[in-house]
């Protein structure tokens, strides 16, 4: 099982334990035109690992090679994040699966649910919740 850590509590063990990282599966597209989480207070870089690829959306059959590259470890504590919960919760479900033990899944994502005029980012997620982010 895969919990879910609401975004402000995914902040406070970022910023205070030194094994916990934060994997943001979206796609390349997502990260340069929607943003991404600033780690930089916590001294920590996002790990950017797509779990489908853009444009074709297909599943990355590199994932978990990508994600040992970036360094990330079994002992790690992964949080995985994308744009609303969905694809991150699958990516820790295939993590768990090879053997991390210590996966959770930010609950809204990066921008969460639509509102009532169908916009992302002011319901719930990690913009809504005012913790760091850039768009580079």
């Amino acid at each position: 099982m895969v919990d879910d850590v609401a975004p402000k509590q995914v902040w406070e063990v970022l910023m205070s334990n030194p094994d916990a990282m934060l994997c943001d599966v979206r796609t390349s597209a997502e990260w340069t035109f929607v943003g991404l989480p600033d780690l930089s207070q916590a001294g920590k870089q996002i790990v950017p690992i797509e779990l489908q690829t853009f444009p074709s959306m297909q599943h990355n059959p590199h994932f978990l090679d990508e994600m040992r590259r970036a360094g990330l470890r079994p002992e790690h504590h992964v949080y995985f994040i994308c744009r609303s919960g969905g694809r991150s919760m699958a990516a820790a479900r295939i993590a768990q699966e090879h053997g991390f033990t210590h996966v959770y899944n930010v609950r809204d994502g990066f921008e969460g649910p639509h509102d009532q005029r169908g916009h992302r980012g002011l319901v719930a997620g990690w913009k809504h919740d005012g913790l760091p982010w850039v768009q580079k």
